[in-house]
């Protein structure tokens, strides 16, 4: 992990510690005000998840073509299933990024009526483990994700369980991504363009090959690989919003690797954790002052996810 990105340990807030848990939320809090990524570590996610998530989801990304395309659901703007090479772009560009992926969403088990908003999970049928082991990666950082946010809350001065309610039954993405072999020179096209994530915090599973890079303070861009049972976690812009900019969300991209390695299949799974479509992002009063008065207009999460998808392409 290159030593700017803050390393911190998720036991320390979970501990019935209190000088630990106050030293967590300082870390984070400052972490998020100056670079807006974290590597965490005892996050729950077992190397045994990883492996077997990494190793199912490398199946379905070698399943042929025509396969695959019949995971693609027409009218889901990509919200669950397979999603083809090329079709999302960063918002502001028109080149579409050198990658496919797949969609988890929400698992919504307790007769929730916010079920109607969201489409089913789509099962592949030629994988017996697929479907289990991405609930499984996806309830646990979804977990992971709230105690994060418990610890946001407190550097802010809210109360703990501020975004629990929330963050309950959620429009949370875990979203697998294959980042295919370069085969021909690339022009302006990269594995992901420079861009910040639409969400309140990305989980970020360790990348099966280096890439990922982000933009610091001094306009430097900083190469992140995940340690070993570590995940990289980061604000949004949907928590930038809501923290009037107090909270950083950092722009990142994912490079394409050197000449020599063009053969190399990328593979990666963040979790972009969402709110409730119902949730408030109008700039929280105590991120306000008369010197520093809201510098985003009151929108709900579900209004901002619309916008944003269609700037990406996925939404007409």
């Amino acid at each position: 992990m290159s030593n700017s990105i803050p390393s911190i340990d998720l036991a320390d807030f979970t501990s019935n510690d209190q000088a630990r848990k106050e030293a967590f939320v300082s870390q984070l809090g400052q972490a998020y005000e100056d670079i807006g990524f974290v590597a965490v570590k005892n996050h729950g996610l077992t190397n045994s998840q990883s492996e077997l998530l990494y190793q199912q989801v490398e199946a379905f990304f070698n399943l042929p073509a025509n396969q695959k395309k019949e995971y693609e659901i027409e009218g889901l703007a990509g919200q669950r299933g397979y999603t083809s090479f090329g079709k999302e772009h960063a918002k502001g560009r028109n080149t579409g990024d050198l990658k496919e992926f797949w969609h988890f969403g929400q698992y919504v088990e307790d007769g929730d009526t916010i079920a109607q908003e969201y489409p089913n999970n789509v099962s592949v049928k030629e994988l017996k483990e697929f479907d289990g082991i991405g609930k499984k990666v996806y309830q646990t950082l979804e977990n992971a994700g709230k105690e994060m946010l418990r610890a946001i809350a407190l550097y802010l001065g809210l109360a703990e369980t501020y975004f629990d309610a929330k963050i309950h039954n959620g429009n949370s993405i875990l979203r697998p991504i294959h980042y295919p072999p370069i085969t021909n020179e690339p022009k302006d096209a990269v594995r992901a363009a420079e861009h910040e994530d639409i969400n309140l915090i990305t989980l970020l599973m360790g990348a099966s090959a280096e890439g990922l890079q982000v933009l610091n303070k001094n306009n430097e861009w900083i190469s992140v690989t995940a340690l070993p049972n570590q995940i990289v976690v980061n604000v949004g812009d949907m928590l930038q919003r809501l923290t009037n900019n107090q909270l950083k969300s950092t722009t990142h991209r994912v490079v394409n690797p050197p000449r020599e390695k063009w053969s190399q299949s990328r593979f990666s799974i963040p979790f972009f954790l969402h709110p409730r479509s119902e949730m408030r992002l109008d700039c929280l009063t105590a991120c306000c002052t008369e010197g520093r008065p809201p510098l985003y207009s009151d929108i709900s999460a579900g209004e901002y996810l619309n916008e944003r998808l269609a700037e990406i392409g996925l939404k007409k």
